[in-house]
């Protein structure tokens, strides 16, 4: 009898580890399939090419330099089209990178193999909004060698790359109400003594990609193109200067 209790006991325990896996995984597909999707008013008039890995890719002839990007934390990527447009008609090979649930933090490495995809682009540069920067600057301190630079929009590095003789420009909306500027403020000493910092005035923390207003987020006091516009400028303006 005292093996039939200890059996059905057992039984109970893993009938109730069962029920919490479902509800954990029911709560992570409630959260990740909540997400700030693209205005597809607003890229679809945009085009590019869908590479096999499924980023989209601006390739091309006599590209001036080449830039990968990451997509902010719960972001669809395409939102960033038309910055990347922006870029690619000043002259960039542009890579916009599709991430897993939409948060780099599951494929940071996902630059990997890129590069060599484009062989004639010799100066290359990572980058990224929000979560997506920090986790290119992460992934970057691993392979500062295979870069020219990084770009961080609303964004901060936690990795260590005050020591390298990277370019780093960090641009951010004076109305940003999602960027933790304390966190901020303490993460620049992890950028090389020289690094750019551009303060977009009026600029918001949704507005380097088209995906409508963000929760938490500042009154911007321009429109989401113009901000995306003074962005690009400010991307090649670091790129050309390099």
């Amino acid at each position: 009898m005292v093996v039939f209790k200890s059996y059905d006991n057992v039984g109970k325990i893993c009938a109730r580890y069962l029920i919490l896996f479902v509800i954990l995984a029911a709560i992570a597909g409630i959260y990740l399939g909540n997400y700030y999707r693209a205005d597809l008013d607003s890229v679809e008039a945009f085009s590019m090419e869908e590479s096999a890995d499924g980023h989209l890719v601006w390739e091309l002839d006599n590209a001036a330099a080449g830039l990968i990007f990451y997509p902010g934390g719960k972001v669809e990527h395409k939102a960033y089209i038309p910055l990347m447009e922006s870029l690619a008609e000043k002259g960039m090979l542009c890579v916009l990178v599709e991430m897993p649930f939409r948060l780099a933090v599951f494929d940071m490495d996902a630059a990997e193999g890129i590069q060599e995809q484009y062989p004639e682009i010799e100066n290359w540069y990572i980058g990224g909004h929000s979560l997506g920067g920090a986790m290119a600057a992460a992934y970057l301190s691993e392979n500062v060698d295979d870069y020219e630079g990084l770009i961080l929009l609303g964004s901060y590095s936690t990795a260590n790359l005050s020591e390298t003789d990277l370019a780093v420009l960090s641009v951010y909306g004076s109305e940003d109400g999602v960027l933790n500027r304390e966190k901020y403020e303490e993460c620049k000493a992890n950028l090389p003594v020289d690094f750019e910092e551009v303060v977009i005035d009026g600029g918001c923390h949704a507005y380097f990609g088209m995906y409508g207003v963000q929760k938490g987020d500042g009154t911007p006091g321009i429109g989401n193109e113009e901000q995306i516009e003074m962005t690009a400028e400010a991307v090649l303006e670091m790129v050309e200067n390099n």
